[in-house]
This record gives C-alpha cells, structure tokens and sequence, in this order.
C-alpha cells in the first residue's frame, strides 16, 4: 500500500509556514555520503540555521506547528524566540515521514482521497494501518488505503515537524527559529592547472562545494562558511540529487574571510539557492598564478623506532623496488580550507587531462603544501642490500645499501631517494656515493639526477651505536 500526502498550500497559511528569511553558518564535512548522490538525507556534517517564521496566533494558549524542517535536525537543540510576543510553554520535534507529518496536524481539518472518493474531516489518530477522521456530520471514519491527504489548515510540508504550546497575545509574530542540523556541509574543490615548461608553474583555483542532504530545500538564503575541526558530540521518499550546480560570482563578490574563534569563516555575499539533494559551488578565492615545484620521490621503509636494536640481517629486506611518486609542491597563497586539489596539464593536442589528486589538509597562509600525485610510469627504482657486519661486542652495526634508478622517459628526472635509517635510533651516515640534500633526525634525502633514458646508482652505508643500557 503507497500512501503519498498532498501538499496543499494556501496563500494565507503558507506564510506560517515558508521561512521568511533563513541564514545558515555550515561547517566543513569530508562525509563522502553528503557528495556522493543518493536518494535520502544522510547524517554526515552540521550546520547551523536560523530562519523567521510568521506564526499566527488566535490569543492566549494554543497549540502551533512549524513544518517543513530538515529530516536531520538535532531534536534536542531547537530555539525558537517569538521576541516577547508570546512564550513558549512546551515543544516537541517530530520525525520526518508519514506518521511524523500526520501527528503533527492532529486536530486538524483534512481532506482524505480514497479511490475517486474525497472526504473532509477533522484528523483525530493515527496508527500504523491508517487515520481515523471525524466527519462534519460528527461520525467517524477509519480511512486505511488513501491515495493522498490534503492538509486544509496547515501547509503539511515534509520534512520533520515542531509541535508549540505557546500562550500570547493574537496576531502575526514573527519567531526566530534556530537549530543545528545534519545533511548539510562543504570542503573545498581545488584545480591546479600545470604548464609543460621546465619550470613549474601553475594556475590555482579554488571553490567552495555545499552539499545539501537534510531532507528540505534552502532558498534564497545566506551562507557562512566555516573552517577547521571543532568536536562534535554527536553523530551526524526523497528526490533523486541532482547534477552539481556552479554557480560563478563575479571577482568583487568573493567571500569576505575572517576569524571565528580558532576558526575561519568565509561570509558569501550572495543569496543562494541550496535545493535538497544537491551540491552547489561558489569560488572561495580569485584565480592565482603561482611557482611551484614538481618532484620524483622513492622511499624505502618509514619512520619508526624500534623498542630495542634490530640485530638480525634480514630485519631489513635485501633487496625490494617501488614505486617512484609524482609529487606537487608550492606555498599556499591564502589561508586554505580541507578539500581535494585536482592537477591537470595540457596534452599536446591542446586539450587538458588528469595527472592526480589528493586531500588537502587546513592550510594557513604561507605554508608549503606537498601533495602526492601517483606513480611514475617511466621511473623504476630498486634498493639491493650490498653490506652488513655486526659486532655484538662493540655494540656497533653496519649496513650498506646500493640504490639504483632508472629513467624510461623521455625528459631528464632528478629522483628524491628518501631513506630511513630505522634499525636503531643512534645512527650516523658513514659514507655515500651523494652528499644529502637533506638529514633529520630519523631521515636522510639524496637528489640523484638521472638522464633520459639512462639510469644512476647511489651507494650508502649506515652506522649504528647502542649502549650497554639498550641492548
């Protein structure tokens, strides 16, 4: 049995309620539910809205609805301020779905469809098998396979429902409604164009993806952006989504930035439709040329310090190859918000392809940022054990490594070989065939050009010590 409830609105009591004005502060959300599509609210991200109604009220204690709130919102977190006009004696939210809607309207005069057949009444229960309905003439009728309810003194919007018991003075008032809600949320959508030339530049544009899936629409309204990881406490028939919406603004009319707390804010100054089931986007920044700097890494083992020396000669494999990574570096020309950056570069034919993506983490302004891009196709790498020696005695080891790179491609690659000395925590270099471009505590890099279509070697070999203590 298919029940579906009729929306019937008229222009008076549409008022009561549509939002007359609604502003939403949405924070940032890497939930994949709210960008990947589907057909229902989800409870990934928050937001935090505040909307007007225009609430009629016949005078002293009476019984109010709010319908056409998000399927997501927080139950326990709802405010509503009538600004001294009336005071709010009890409320209660009620789920979005059928049953949820039609006990909200409870008392209410609906008309029933049933077949062919219309009948007009006051809703009096509900039950899980159909609605019990008094007709005008006073005789009760229990309706169970009705095609539609239309809703005569009340909008009957879908979505949950705020039940008020209120008592003030008659008139129109317009309420301040605020809650938090699930289903809406944004990260930032990076693209970086990279030219062909030796040296790296690029072209960096970013906008800002608003994902709305909190089960109702949002129009006309305003838009703050927040970035940056507060805690949460919580955990966080639809239409089908709809095709990602760009909408351009003009240069001037970028979001103004700002400081929120720990936080960044980012004010759109525009008013935006954002319909259910949908994900709009807004430029964040103005397109900006930048330098940056490509790099070829391979990288043998990780950091990571054993609780007592690795003595044994095979701790360590005795020869193993990998992938050589293509990387991205360059210095954030602004404060940069989570999101994904897409890099792309222009193919001979003129037409722009794919090189990678990756996460961009919260980035403040001036900080390097050193994304991953994917495997080399044309570099090959493979690291051969070539020496080790151990005396216990002396608590002292030894280990030499031969690294060789080679270079399928067509263009001259300078390869970053990043090695990690991890068999002991006191360690040294003790010979190699490069000076390092780099020594930390836990890392060394070596630079190795390498021609094209050629290959080089680089030779190292690394000293332990351990005291008495550690052994």
């Amino acid at each position: 049995m298919q029940r579906t409830l009729a929306l019937a609105i008229s222009a008076l009591l549409s008022l009561s309620a549509m939002a007359d004005d609604s502003s939403l502060t949405i924070y940032r959300s890497d939930g994949g539910a709210l960008f990947e599509g589907g057909g229902s609210p989800v409870a990934d991200g928050y937001a935090i809205v505040h909307e007007g109604r225009s609430l009629a009220l016949s005078g002293g204690r009476q019984t109010l609805v709010v319908d056409g709130l998000p399927s997501t919102l927080d139950a326990e977190a709802v405010a509503i301020d009538f600004g001294g006009g009336a005071r709010v004696l009890a409320q209660r939210v009620l789920a979005a779905g059928d049953a949820g809607l039609l006990a909200a309207h409870r008392g209410e005069r609906v008309g029933v469809l049933v077949g062919d057949t219309r009948i007009e009444g006051t809703l009096l229960s509900i039950d899980g098998n159909g609605i019990g309905v008094r007709r005008s003439d006073g005789r009760m009728v229990y309706v169970r396979d009705y095609r539609s309810v239309e809703f005569i003194d009340g909008s009957g919007l879908p979505g949950s429902t705020l039940q008020l018991a209120v008592d003030g003075t008659a008139g129109t008032h317009l309420a301040n409604l605020t809650y938090p809600t699930s289903g809406l949320g944004w990260r930032a959508a990076y693209s970086a164009v990279i030219g062909t030339s030796a040296s790296c530049a690029m072209r960096l544009e970013a906008l800002a993806s608003i994902a709305n899936r909190s089960g109702r629409d949002y129009a006309q309204s305003r838009v703050k952006l927040v970035a940056g990881q507060p805690n949460f406490a919580k955990g966080g028939g639809s239409p089908q989504p709809m095709a990602m919406k760009a909408m351009r603004m003009e240069a001037d009319a970028l979001p103004e930035q700002s400081s929120l707390g720990d936080y960044r804010s980012f004010a759109i100054d525009a008013s935006l439709d954002l319909p259910d089931a949908s994900v709009t986007q807004v430029p964040l920044y103005a397109a900006r040329d930048l330098p940056c700097q490509r790099s070829w890494v391979f990288t043998t083992g990780g950091a990571w310090s054993p609780p007592k020396p690795m003595l044994g000669r095979d701790a360590s494999p005795a020869r193993a190859s990998g992938p050589v990574t293509s990387q991205l570096r360059f210095k954030a020309p602004e404060n940069l918000p989570a999101g994904y950056l897409r890099v792309l570069t222009r193919d001979r034919d003129g037409q722009l392809e794919f090189l990678g993506e990756n996460h961009l983490a919260d980035t403040p302004n001036g900080q390097d940022v050193d994304l991953a891009l994917g495997t080399a196709f044309d570099l090959v790498a493979t690291r051969e054990r070539t020496a080790f020696s151990l005396d216990r005695g002396a608590r002292q080891m030894s280990e030499g490594f031969r690294i060789t790179l080679e270079n399928r491609g067509e263009a001259a690659r300078t390869i970053t070989v990043r090695e990690y000395p991890n068999r002991w925590r006191q360690w040294k270099l003790a010979s190699s065939s490069l000076k390092p471009a780099r020594q930390g505590t836990d890392v060394l890099e070596f630079e190795v050009p390498v021609a094209a279509g050629g290959k080089a070697t680089l030779d190292l070999t690394l000293a332990y010590a351990w005291t008495a203590e550690e052994d």
